[in-house]
């Protein structure tokens, strides 16, 4: 039995084999590839990071099956991206935000290259922001938004609109008030205020790099030294205070401050801490060489960009393109207020109806881009703070101003 037994199978296994080859066998199914993993390291602003964890979950899942995605947020900041970022490209973000004052160098150092097929970007973006996000000819960056200005905000309960046309009514009515008016003076992008519309120039020379600067001039209707007697004389109102963005912040939660310079940022905020007083409005005039000089203020725009030494180029570009498309950009002004770069987004009833944003666009008049050298800021800092504590030294104005001027415009 045990012999049978054995046998049969054995006797058995070839008339199966032949009735299998006489039908049509399936092939083995195929070895499906695993998806490849792309690894994505993103840089943007600390208080971003939830608003992008959410844009690089829909990315994932748009592009879901064609790869396997594993994206990390690092906080970084906008306006010192160049320096991080240039200081070890190979092992920097695949995708950074950026001030778009630091596109020229950026672009000069290699970390970007000019983005391929940019007419549909161009087509899609304000003007001001192509322009911001070019050098020559060509496009560097991806324009996010077209809010990187500053503007008045202020609480209707102590000021009306003929109040906030005049910086040292506001100081006066804050004093009375036993309140502040707040503006940061240690911050020189918010000290171009001055002297922007007094005819004195600061910018960059043709190299891109260095600058040059007349702040100092003898000459003119207003002189350099004007600007810094205008200057101590708001530092000396009781109604004045020179705070940091952080700082205002909180004097407008404490209730201390009813008034300050600050941007779009802030919207959400401020508008939680005054509810239906929160105004906002271009700058005031003030007071030099006995007439009114209209406040400037510096413009300019947030970038995307994708890192030349990227070790997945194509898909840090889709990412980049994914952060600045027209539904994220509109996605970024309802949870953070900024105002989008994307023309179509730009011109939605909802941006338009922005107390911030109509202020920015009022006060664009009266900007600029900001294109300065970095040895623009730490000297008129130094010298705002000098001014903000009421010039305790007591060192000559003009030789303070030919120091600025000349530290500015250092080779």
């Amino acid at each position: 039995m045990k012999k049978t037994f054995f046998l049969l199978p054995c006797l058995l296994l070839p008339l199966v084999l032949l009735t299998a080859c006489g039908s049509r066998e399936a092939p083995p199914p195929e070895h499906e590839a695993e998806p490849e993993t792309i690894e994505l390291t993103v840089w943007g602003a600390e208080e971003d990071e939830e608003l992008l964890q959410e844009i690089f979950t829909s990315f994932q899942s748009h592009y879901a099956g064609q790869a396997s995605f594993h994206i990390t947020f690092q906080p970084q900041s906008e306006s010192n991206c160049k320096d991080a970022l240039l200081g070890d490209l190979e092992g920097g973000a695949d995708v950074f935000a950026f001030a778009d004052d630091q596109v020229s160098a950026l672009a000069a150092a290699g970390g970007l290259d000019p983005i391929e097929d940019s007419a549909a970007i161009r087509s899609a973006s304000l003007s001001a922001a192509v322009e911001a996000a070019s050098v020559g000819n060509d496009l560097y960056a991806y324009p996010l938004t077209a809010d990187n200005g500053y503007f008045l905000y202020y609480n209707k309960a102590y000021f009306s609109e003929a109040d906030i046309q005049s910086l040292e009514q506001m100081l006066d009515l804050a004093a009375q008030a036993g309140r502040l008016v707040a503006m940061d003076w240690s911050s020189a992008w918010y000290v171009y205020a001055f002297f922007g519309n007094t005819g004195l120039t600061v910018g960059l020379n043709e190299d891109g790099l260095t600058n040059y600067c007349t702040w100092n001039s003898t000459e003119g209707a207003i002189r350099g030294v004007d600007v810094a007697e205008a200057m101590l004389a708001v530092a000396a109102s009781p109604g004045f205070a020179s705070m940091t963005d952080q700082e205002f912040l909180a004097g407008v939660q404490n209730g201390s401050v009813i008034a300050g310079v600050s941007g779009v940022w802030n919207a959400v905020a401020v508008q939680e801490a005054w509810g239906e007083n929160t105004g906002a409005a271009k700058l005031p005039c003030y007071t030099c060489a006995g007439r009114q000089i209209q406040m400037a203020s510096f413009s300019g725009c947030k970038l995307i960009g994708v890192n030349a030494y990227s070790e997945h180029p194509e898909w840090a570009a889709r990412l980049a393109e994914w952060i600045t498309s027209e539904e994220n950009q509109r996605l970024r002004f309802e949870r953070r207020g900024q105002g989008p770069a994307n023309i179509s987004a730009a011109n939605s009833p909802q941006v338009q109806a922005s107390p911030a944003i109509a202020a920015l666009l009022a006060q664009s008049e009266f900007s600029q881009l900001q294109r300065v050298g970095g040895k623009f800021w730490d000297p008129v800092s130094e010298f705002a703070l000098n001014m903000a504590a009421g010039n305790p030294s007591g060192t000559s104005l003009q030789v303070q101003l030919d120091r600025l001027a000349e530290s500015v415009a250092a080779r």
